[in-house]
């Protein structure tokens, strides 16, 4: 367990700086530059987060969490404290010291959290408590299992649909036909990504009267291949081997750090293999994966996090759900980056009226795992 306490800045979203290809399908909403961007925090505030196993560093979602939770902290001007899980086991330890500590907000990252987070959510209702990629539903009754407790979830099938669909091009365009992936836990948060990816895969088809097959995920029979877990391990890097095997040109690794194992995989083999990134811009948070890194599917945690934090500040904590989609941009594609002079031609086009088909309704990405 790693102990973090913070007022100032001390990362940037991965994906700043970087205006997503997408984005002139609506306008963004205008950044506030000013020095009231965040309202003036209560004194007694204590913003605080904890990561799941996968640690700060993982280039993805806990890294993403934390990135935004310190852009609250530094404009607030308060003192936050960051718990970073190590094991499944420090997660109600972690929520025990935080409370313990006299936090006022605890934001939980991840659904492997969800049931600690319910229990101490139900022991403080003084406190307000947010988790990432879950709805703190275990007993699967519909609703949120604590009325102080705020869902931040990502319809990300919808961006993981595009970059199917570029996915499918991509291969297409170099005769090889056949794309894959593999996830860490099968859990909704990471099938939700196969899911899109898949469908994406089978729109390019559709409209182009081709023939590119999905290996490692099946989402109709909600089957594929996992490893187990997130670390980047020699069972994730056997897992990505054996989607790698079926001769696929592009494998989608869902899972933070599990992407290590799917470059190493990739380098070894020596083939021209490229892979999509989750939840951050890959290319940007790990410039070492760049240069086999298509794309990424990305997620506005770190937004998220922000803005859950701030009105939390500022006493308008809401516990209604946040879903980020593509209209509100809460999830979307990054840029292709050194790739993009070689994408096949009309592609950009495509996945544009895809995006606006999709934000307008006339297509619907049908995942089981959607929130």
């Amino acid at each position: 367990m790693t102990i973090s306490r913070t007022k100032k800045l001390v990362g940037v979203t991965a994906a700043a700086g970087i205006v997503a290809f997408l984005a002139g399908c609506g306008a963004a909403p205008e950044a506030d530059t000013s020095d009231s961007a965040a309202p003036e925090a209560a004194d007694d505030f204590i913003p605080c987060l904890i990561s799941d196993e996968g640690g700060w560093n993982d280039r993805s979602f806990n890294q993403s969490a934390k990135e935004g939770m310190d852009r609250a902290i530094d404009e607030l001007g308060v003192e936050g404290i960051e718990l970073e899980s190590t094991t499944p086991n420090d997660y109600g330890p972690n929520l025990e010291q935080l409370v313990a500590e006299g936090c006022t907000l605890i934001v939980s990252v991840g659904f492997n959290l969800a049931a600690a987070t319910v229990e101490s959510a139900l022991a403080n209702p003084e406190i307000n408590y947010a988790i990432i990629d879950d709805y703190a539903d275990t007993d699967f009754d519909g609703t949120t299992d604590a009325p102080n407790i705020k869902p931040l979830v990502f319809d990300t099938a919808q961006a993981a649909y595009l970059g199917g669909y570029a996915a499918a091009s991509w291969s297409a365009e170099n005769g090889v036909n056949k794309v894959g992936t593999f996830g860490g836990m099968q859990i909704p948060s990471v099938a939700v990504f196969m899911d899109g990816y898949e469908l994406g895969v089978q729109k390019y088809n559709e409209d182009n009267g081709a023939n590119v097959e999905v290996f490692g995920w099946d989402t109709a029979a909600q089957e594929g291949s996992f490893t187990g877990g997130f670390a980047a391990n020699d069972t994730a890097k056997q897992t990505a081997q054996g989607v790698l095997d079926q001769g696929v040109d592009v494998i989608l690794p869902v899972g933070g750090p599990i992407y290590v194992s799917a470059a190493a995989a990739i380098a070894e083999g020596g083939g021209d293999v490229v892979m999509l990134g989750v939840d951050s811009d890959l290319a940007v948070a790990d410039p070492d994966v760049a240069d086999v890194t298509l794309v990424s599917i990305m997620k506005a945690i770190d937004v998220a996090v922000y803005d859950a934090t701030v009105a939390a500040a500022g006493g308008d904590f809401d516990v209604a759900p946040y879903i980020g989609t593509l209209e509100n941009e809460g999830v979307k594609l990054s840029g292709f980056g050194a790739f993009e002079s070689e994408l096949p031609e009309g592609l950009m086009d495509e996945l544009m009226a895809l995006q606006e088909q999709i934000v307008s309704g006339e297509i619907v990405v049908e995942s089981p795992n959607s929130p």
